[in-house]
């Protein structure tokens, strides 16, 4: 695709409403993702029902709010 092909390609876009860029850059996202594994929803409904289990029988290690925010703010920080 030319650069003055792309050029007017976004200032079309860049026209649209706001929903409607946000459906096209939500198309453009997922286009770029490679192809959806058909079991991932099932294997995840798997693994949060186990998690669940653990949670309820008291199995499950749990911390605290304030240290759970802690780690994802380190872990965010080594980006």
């Amino acid at each position: 695709m030319s650069s003055t092909m792309l050029d007017r390609l976004r200032s079309e876009a860049l026209e649209l409403s706001e929903p409607e860029r946000a459906e096209l850059a939500h198309d453009l996202v997922v286009s770029l993702d490679g192809p959806s594994d058909p079991h991932a929803a099932q294997v995840w409904d798997a693994e949060l029902l186990r998690r669940m289990d653990e949670v309820e029988a008291g199995t499950a290690p749990l911390i605290e709010r304030r240290e759970f925010e802690r780690r994802l703010r380190e872990r965010l920080s080594g980006l």
